[in-house]
């Protein structure tokens, strides 16, 4: 036998797939529930404020559009109960977006948790909630959910949905695309037939699944609610909702489709009418499949952001793309493995179809890396650049497998296999099959003369007539039948085996064609992960912005007190700072911090700074250095504010030698 001398994947193969195991885990267990794609950028009163008076509304600042509801914002005081009127009040203009709701007259003195959700105009949830004290800082008996939006069994169960609604598109169309454009004799083919009919049923129950855990995934986040009728009807005014529905009802298109291509075209005889029907086939095969494509596209990242216009159309193209690579080389490892008899000039066209794939999907994915992260800083400083830079690195394993198995199909295409004759009852897994027959107690003499080849199989000589051509008996002996018929399978599975063998360069593009597929399973993992992750750029602009956009009235004579978390990216680098002004108002201060871990207990670091900032009147930075009271606790007396205004209050935390961070807030002083 030859031995192939390109490289063999095979010992690598069983760690490849166990480290692709492991970080498909560990993405998936890293993975925040849902994060939020728009960001709160501001809100009025600010967090932490302390106002004078009780403002006759609360507004939130979002970084892009999003859908409220007269639920999204709930003012809560003291104890727990509704402050606001729940009037959703339209506050937007311009490029800002802006809502609010009113609250009640004479809301006595007190601190007030402002909760809020809503779901960004990609279709992703988003929550959070703040405090602010009208008069002077009070306990609170508020008590709000400690699950994230999108959380829980109900987001976990939307996740996987998610992945598997990609799974399935990217089998139904590059299945299809693999049989028309590179295999037509595999539309006759059940595996294949098999494939592509599982990814039309595997998007289609995502797609169902997903329709029913939008409203609790949105909403409540309790699996019981998947029966709320209500809240259903309320999900298909939505926008996700109506891009899911156009799915389902284009996936009935697609079924029609494969009818056709497994039907009509596998039948087809006459090469006129077989290239009609290709054509036909093809042409609305793309229109659906752009179609089924485009409920993504309308419905998540490329409908918000910059340039919607241009980028919803890129990433119709990057879906196609990725679904004729991945979904063709799926449909290409089951005929490799299920079908060996798929012709060498099938594996070249498919090569020649990826290699384009491959260019449009460079094409696209710097397109959208650049609209989405924005900025270098990004590409390293977020979550969604980092997970932007495994999905590359893994695209490069990728393409170099690819190359390998490129190598493969050229060799494929210059080296017809030559096997060896079989001779009658030579072949050792003939001889295998026999002795297995023997371990059963079965007769196998004239095990290779009994079973005849292929071409003999329309030889209706009675099967145990004996070597003298003496007649058969009439009747034949079902057991006797039943043995004979193990026989020949066994001989046919033995010579499909041995022939598959024989040819080198055949196994070791299958080898590489699974390994590809292995790698091709977690970077879909990880581009499902990107679509539930916040693009770089809106966390960025929502850090520079600090979460905030307008200044607190200070209260005269009275403390102001606000919290300021911080993560300065290294080992206990998460926390809060909280800070007290006293009194509050221009000359001289008494300025407190207290470093909390996120658990609310002190955290000792090594250094923190304070500078305040009066920018419309070119004040500061004033630099405040202050003294180490006891673990967590630094103080500072006699903090000069000399003019009344929007201060700038900029403190940097520094947890180690290397690790800081600086974190700042608007406040106006009288």
């Amino acid at each position: 036998m030859t031995t192939p001398t390109a490289p063999r994947l095979g010992t690598a193969l069983g760690r490849l797939l166990v480290l692709a195991a492991a970080l498909l885990g560990v993405l998936l267990a890293g993975a925040a529930p849902a994060s939020a794609h728009a960001a709160l950028t501001g809100s009025d009163p600010q967090d932490g404020a302390v106002v004078a008076t009780a403002p006759k509304e609360v507004g939130l600042t979002f970084s892009e559009q999003v859908a409220m509801s007269p639920d999204s914002i709930r003012v809560l005081d003291p104890s727990g109960r509704r402050a606001d009127t729940g009037e959703i009040i339209d506050l937007c203009s311009g490029a800002v977006v802006k809502y609010g709701v009113a609250l009640r007259a004479g809301l006595p003195d007190g601190t007030y948790t402002v909760a809020w959700q809503t779901v960004s105009a990609d279709s992703h949830p988003i929550a959070g909630a703040f405090t602010f004290s009208i008069g002077a800082p009070s306990a609170t008996s508020v008590a709000l959910p400690e699950q994230a939006a999108g959380g829980g069994v109900v987001g976990a169960l939307y996740g996987i949905a998610r992945y598997l609604s990609y799974a399935g598109f990217a089998v139904l169309v590059g299945g299809g695309a693999f049989v028309l454009l590179c295999w037509p004799r595999g539309a006759g083919v059940r595996p294949v037939q098999q494939t592509v009919v599982r990814g039309w049923l595997t998007l289609t129950g995502a797609t169902l699944v997903m329709l029913l855990l939008r409203g609790p995934y949105t909403g409540s986040g309790k699996l019981a609610d998947v029966f709320d009728l209500g809240g259903l009807q309320a999900v298909l005014q939505t926008k996700t909702g109506a891009a899911l529905t156009s799915r389902l009802l284009l996936l009935g298109a697609a079924a029609l489709f494969v009818a056709v291509l497994f039907g009509a075209y596998a039948r087809r005889t006459d090469p006129k009418e077989r290239k009609d029907l290709a054509f036909g086939l093809g042409l609305g095969g793309t229109v659906v499949a752009a179609g089924i494509a485009g409920t993504w596209a309308l419905a998540e990242h490329a409908s918000t952001g910059i340039q919607p216009g241009i980028a919803m159309p890129v990433d119709i193209l990057h879906l196609l793309a990725v679904a004729t690579w991945l979904g063709g080389l799926t449909t290409l490892l089951v005929a490799l493995y299920r079908a060996p008899s798929v012709e060498r000039a099938a594996v070249e066209r498919f090569s020649r179809v990826a290699f384009v794939s491959v260019a449009v999907l460079v094409a696209t994915g710097i397109y959208q890396s650049w609209r989405q992260v924005g900025s270098w800083s990004a590409l390293t400083g977020t979550r969604y650049g980092q997970l932007l830079l495994v999905k590359i690195g893994l695209m490069a394993v990728l393409v170099g497998i690819a190359w390998i198995s490129r190598r493969w199909t050229r060799r494929l295409a210059e080296r017809a296999p030559t096997l060896p004759e079989p001779e009658s009852g030579s072949e050792p897994e003939a001889e295998g099959a026999e002795k297995d027959l023997e371990d059963e107690g079965l007769e196998n003499e004239g095990l290779a003369d009994e079973a005849p080849d292929d071409e003999d199989a329309g030889d209706d000589r009675p099967a145990d007539a004996d070597a003298d051509g003496e007649d058969a008996p009439e009747e034949i002996d079902p057991e006797r039948a039943a043995q004979l018929a193990r026989q020949r399978a066994a001989v046919a599975t033995a010579r499909r085996k041995k022939a598959r063998d024989a040819d080198p360069e055949r196994t070791g593009l299958r080898r590489s064609v699974l390994t590809e597929a292995a790698v091709a399973v977690v970077l879909l993992a990880v581009t499902t992960v990107l679509t539930s992750t916040e693009p770089g750029r809106t966390e960025e602009e929502a850090a520079r912005t600090g979460g905030t956009t307008a200044g607190s009235t200070a209260v005269p004579d009275r403390p102001v007190d606000f919290r300021l978390p911080f993560d300065t990216g290294g080992v206990d680098g998460k926390g809060v700072v909280r800070l007290s002004l006293d009194p509050g108002r221009t000359g001289a201060n008494a300025l407190h911090l207290f470093v909390e871990r996120p658990n609310g207990k002190p955290l000792d670091v090594p250094e923190i700074k304070v500078n305040l900032t009066l920018e419309e009147k070119g004040v500061g930075p004033l630099p405040v250095a202050p003294d180490r009271i006891q673990t967590g606790h630094w103080s500072a007396s006699g903090v000069q504010l000399p003019l009344p205004g929007e201060w700038r209050i900029q403190v940097t935390v520094r947890t180690s030698e290397i690790d800081q961070t600086t974190i700042e807030k608007n406040v106006k002083i009288g």
